[in-house]
């Protein structure tokens, strides 16, 4: 059997699977009832995206800084790392946003639970990304380090020519995949009542009564979302390692 037959037939198998779920929930299973609604579903999309990148740009900045405290000389530093690391792993998404929008945002004087929720999503995503930037930057050997101070490279030819290019082409792929984890992450900002995806669907929902019409749909559009973003994941993980 063919690559290419073999993705065929799994395709196959999992439209065949949610056929049965949908004709086993609906007579009558039908998307025009979200019709009307498109504009809030539009704008929920835009705003998934939009969060999502917000979220993905904040982590490359924190994560990075987390990453230099992980690897300073002073102690406190990598102890702060450390703790920090250990209680967003320990914190579910759903958690962290309720506690960081209804406890801290107040306790600094701020109510703004849409900005909340962004910071949420950006402190929850920072220890994935320290970690990339470890992985990225320990495939830099000393022996090129060596190699750098040999041949009096400046620190601006050290990073113009040897560090960024080597980093770039470890964090590309992670990083892609990271932005696809925040994409499906941000439909817990719902519980903040942020338009995102999931909100604008349950809108749609509570007007039309079409829930497994609705499910259907937000699954659909995640994916249209997320599976191109795994796909360019995966090309460039390919391309470059050639």
């Amino acid at each position: 059997m063919s690559k290419v037959l073999s993705y065929v037939l799994a395709v196959l198998t999992v439209l065949l699977l949610v056929f049965f779920v949908v004709t086993r929930q609906v007579e009558d299973f039908s998307l025009d009832a979200f019709s009307p609604y498109q504009d809030i579903l539009t704008e929920g999309i835009g705003n998934t995206l939009l969060v999502s990148f917000v979220s993905l740009l904040g982590s490359l900045v924190l994560g990075f800084v987390f990453y230099l405290f992980s690897v300073s000389k002073v102690k406190y530093l990598n102890a702060l790392t450390d703790v920090f690391t250990e209680i967003i792993y320990g914190t579910p998404l759903l958690v962290l946003v309720v506690v960081t929008a209804f406890l801290i945002g107040p306790a600094f004087g701020t109510y703004n639970r849409n900005l909340m929720g962004y910071i949420a999503l950006i402190i929850y995503m920072t220890p994935y990304m320290k970690n990339v930037y470890k992985s990225a930057f320990s495939s830099i050997s000393k022996d090129q380090y060596l190699t750098m101070d040999l041949f009096g490279f400046t620190p601006y030819q050290r990073f113009r020519f040897i560090i960024i290019p080597q980093v770039t082409r470890i964090l590309m792929p992670p990083m892609m995949n990271n932005l696809s984890m925040i994409i499906k992450g941000s439909a817990l900002l719902n519980v903040l009542s942020y338009n995102e995806l999931y909100y604008a669907i349950r809108v749609a929902q509570s007007q039309t009564f079409r829930f497994v019409e609705g499910y259907i749909l937000l699954w659909i559009l995640y994916l249209m979302i997320t599976i191109p973003l795994s796909q360019a994941a995966k090309y460039i993980e390919r391309k470059w390692s050639l």
